[in-house]
Parts: structure tokens; C-alpha cells; sequence
């Protein structure tokens, strides 16, 4: 199969990561300066808002992970090839670090430039986020996997529950799930409070929705060999979508939106 180059793939990865935290934690620290004029529900707005558009900017490109854990657990259901992994992680976190340096440099040192603190305990933080990152890659691995769902709302539905789980759930734990977006604030600030949490939660609650999603597709599956449900997961290490299969536009491999069904 075709695939995009990869390095396209891990430009476009950066700039949609440095987008999620620089608009998301920007919100943050410009709450923080403004004195709550943008509160607590319209920073939930904007990290919901930043990544439905970073989604339709991008997905056609990289498949719009923005997140280390989204990418493992597209690996563990094998919706996506393991040795383009590592290369996403390191393109993720050059994204993230390059806006937390950006929101330092313009804003100055400010509510931490945005890191994600818990204001409980860590371990209410850490069972928080491992659900709250469960539920994201679950809706992820069904609007953006299975041709069953609906394909052009993929960006709204992925877009509204980070909005939906940062608007109740971030003054507990900061609802981060992603480990890009909390460790690049974190090292910008030098804020080390309970950042094993979003380091470890996330990819726990991904690799536990993706496995999850990936056998109640196969096991939905119709029996009669006459209904097809659209491609299951091949297995691969090199060849496979990168995610949001032709949801969003053409795949890396060159499949576009036509392709969607197969019978």
C-alpha cells in the first residue's frame, strides 16, 4: 500500500500538537493574566475547539494523533504501523515543547504555563485521567476506525468529548490525557507535582479503550460473509493507516473518502 512520506506526516504532527497547547495552556495562562475573563468553561471550549480544527487541518496528512497515547493505542489495534511510533512520540513532543517555549517567551512565567497540577490526590488524578483518556480513545477508535460510524462528524465527535472531559473534570485533575501536553508545560516550568500521573494514566486508559474497541468491532462483526462492516485491522508493522481512514480525507496509504466501504 501507499503511504505519505513520513516526514510530512511528523511536520504536520508538530504543528498540530503545538496548536493543542499553545491555544489550550495559552488559555490557561491568559485566565490566569486576565484575571478569569476567559474561565474555566471557555478553556474547556478552546482545547475542544483547537483540536476539532487541528483534526480538518491535518488528518488527511497524519492521521491527527496530537497524542502519544492516542498513538499507542492505535498500534495495540494495530490501526497503525509500531515502527513510525517512536518517530510521532519524538514529533509530538517537539510540538509541545516548542509552544510551551513560545507561551514562556510571550507570556512570561505564569500559572505554570498551563502544566496540569491535581488539586486532589494524585491517585484520584491518576483513576481521573485513566478514565477520562479511555473514553477519548473509545470515541476515537469508533469515529475514526470503523466505516460503521459517521465519517465527516469524526473531528466534531473527538473535538466535543476533549471539551466534555476538560469542562467537568479539569478542576480535579487538569484533564489532560496526553503526556505530550502535560510534560512539555512541565518541563518549560520546571513543575514536577504528581507528573507521573499524566505520564502513565493515559497510556494505560488508550491501550485499555483501543484493545477493548478493536473486539467489540471484530465481534459485531455480521456472520453472513454478504454484510461486510468495512475493512477490519490487518495485521502489520508496515503497512496500515495512520488513522481517521479516509474520515477526514485521503489515508497515508492514498485511499480517500470513496473508498470507504468495502463488499
Amino acid at each position: 500500500m501507499k503511504q505519505i512520506p513520513l516526514s510530512p506526516a511528523l511536520v504536520a504532527e508538530s504543528i498540530g500538537t503545538f496548536g493543542l497547547v499553545f491555544a489550550g495552556c495559552g488559555a490557561i495562562m491568559i485566565d490566569h493574566i486576565s484575571g478569569g475573563q476567559i474561565t474555566h468553561v471557555g478553556v474547556g471550549l478552546v482545547f475542544g475547539l483547537i483540536i476539532t480544527t487541528m483534526i480538518y487541518a491535518t488528518g488527511h496528512i497524519s492521521g491527527a494523533h496530537f497524542n502519544p497515547a492516542v498513538t499507542l493505542g492505535f498500534v495495540l489495534a494495530r490501526h497503525f504501523p509500531i515502527r513510525r511510533l517512536w518517530a510521532y512520540w519524538g514529533a509530538q513532543l517537539i510540538g509541545a515543547l516548542l509552544a510551551s517555549l513560545a507561551l514562556r517567551l510571550v507570556l512570561g512565567n505564569v500559572a505554570h504555563d498551563g502544566a496540569t497540577i491535581p488539586s486532589g490526590s494524585a491517585w484520584q488524578a491518576f483513576i481521573l485521567e485513566m478514565m477520562l483518556t479511555f473514553f477519548l480513545m473509545f470515541v476515537i477508535m469508533a469515529v475514526a476506525t470503523d466505516t460503521r460510524a459517521v465519517g465527516q462528524a469524526a473531528a466534531l465527535a473527538i473535538g466535543g468529548m476533549v471539551g466534555l472531559e476538560a469542562l467537568f473534570a479539569g478542576p480535579i485533575s487538569g484533564a489532560s490525557m496526553n503526556p505530550a501536553r502535560s510534560l512539555a508545560p512541565a518541563l518549560i516550568s520546571a513543575t514536577w507535582t504528581a507528573q507521573w500521573v499524566y505520564l502513565t494514566a493515559p497510556f494505560i486508559g488508550a491501550a485499555l479503550a483501543a484493545l477493548t474497541y478493536r473486539w467489540l468491532r471484530q465481534a459485531s462483526a455480521p456472520s453472513h460473509p454478504d454484510q461486510p462492516i468495512g475493512p477490519l485491522e490487518a495485521p502489520h508493522d508496515d503497512a496500515g493507516s495512520d488513522s481517521l481512514h479516509g474520515q477526514l480525507g485521503t489515508l497515508p496509504d492514498g485511499r480517500g473518502l470513496a473508498a470507504r466501504p468495502r463488499g
